[in-house]
């Protein structure tokens, strides 16, 4: 049952066996390949000789190479002085694969080109497609449609959103000059970096959809990034089902006090019950001190650090840089999305919207 291909990941490592035989493929994490090797064995009697607990719990192999005749693997961990390497046979591989044929959920997407438009070439009315791509895609970017922002929130109204005001106003300018909005002592009207979030988590009812209308980008920086919340739930599931259980389960308090407006919410970040749909609630900034267990803090923080490096991987993003008069459209319930620092006079304007009720 020779070996066909390999297909490495960050946390495992995918072999693809012969086709016709069972099964198709395996997952193996890389630290039970490591723990498993039999150079750790007594040459004599081939016990074992290295508890797991003595090796690294990310081991980084060297290389990996399916062995000449494919009939094994050898995996270079890039430790051992005489340059010895571990062998596992093709046969002991499929006798212990513990995850034969998984079927894993796909990896956020990141294809730019999937999910924006350029304004003068659309071939259908600009509403019917934000709409669709929302359903779809979760969000949408459209180059080069101009910089009235009142008729492009009157298209989206036709689709039947409305703008939803909230406490810094009805529509946001985000600039650092700032003197339209209440409650600008946030980090959205400075020029520092914020990172991945979703907005307004701390309200019962988040803003569905929020629109970014570029009215001047900034001298240097200021790029956007836009994660898709629910695959990258999906996707932690299949990789680490206790910390997606923890992150779906476990309630936290979101806390935002400014100027003249103060809220508090608890509720979990990953929310599959919510009225609507799901639902993710996620701000590093406006969350309060975490009130766990003394003997569960750190798997809640284990899970919670799991899921913001999955997003953080720029490999899981979407990432662009808005010129004058783009924008961006995405829903909030769904998609994560930060900005990188910048200098010079940005300016963005932000409106939210919800379905008509």
């Amino acid at each position: 049952m020779p070996i066909t291909r390999i297909e490495p990941h960050d946390e495992f490592l995918r072999i693809h066996f012969a086709p016709g035989e069972s099964p198709r493929h395996a997952d193996f994490h890389w630290f039970w390949l490591r723990h498993n090797s039999e150079l750790d064995r007594h040459p004599i009697t081939q016990e074992r000789i290295v508890c797991s607990s003595e090796l690294p719990l990310d081991p980084e192999p060297r290389s990996v190479r399916i062995a000449e005749d494919a009939d094994a693997l050898d995996i270079d961990w890039g430790h051992r002085p005489d340059g010895k390497v571990s062998r596992y046979a093709t046969e002991w591989l499929r006798a212990h694969s513990y995850a034969a044929d998984r079927d894993s959920p796909p990896a956020p997407p990141s294809d730019i080109e999937a999910v924006t438009v350029d304004f003068a070439r659309l071939e259908e009315p600009l509403g019917p497609k934000i709409f669709r791509a929302l359903e779809q895609h979760g969000l949408l970017i459209v180059r080069g449609y101009g910089l009235d922002t009142e008729a492009l929130i009157e298209t989206i109204g036709q689709q039947g959103l409305s703008v939803i005001e909230t406490h810094f106003g009805r529509i946001e300018d985000l600039r650092t000059d700032n003197t339209t909005n209440r409650n600008t002592d946030q980090l959205g009207y400075t020029d520092s970096a914020v990172q991945l979030h979703t907005d307004q988590p701390f309200l019962d009812r988040p803003p569905r959809y929020q629109l970014l209308h570029s009215q001047r980008p900034a001298e240097t920086g200021g790029a956007n990034f836009v994660v898709d919340g629910l695959a990258a739930a999906r996707y932690l599931s299949g990789l680490d089902r206790p910390a997606f259980e923890l992150l779906r389960t476990v309630p936290v308090t979101f806390h935002r006090k400014q100027k003249s407006f103060e809220r508090v919410l608890v509720s979990p970040i990953l929310d599959f019950d919510a009225p609507g749909g799901f639902r993710i609630r996620y701000s590093y900034f406006t969350l309060a001190p975490h009130q766990r267990p003394f003997a569960e803090m750190e798997a809640w923080y284990r899970a919670y650090n799991r899921f913001a490096k999955l997003v953080r991987d720029e490999r899981h993003q979407y990432r662009f840089l808005l010129q004058t008069g783009d924008f961006l459209i995405y829903d909030n319930w769904r998609m994560l999305h930060a900005r990188t620092s910048f200098t010079g006079a940005r300016w963005v304007r932000g409106v939210y919207f919800d379905k008509a009720h």
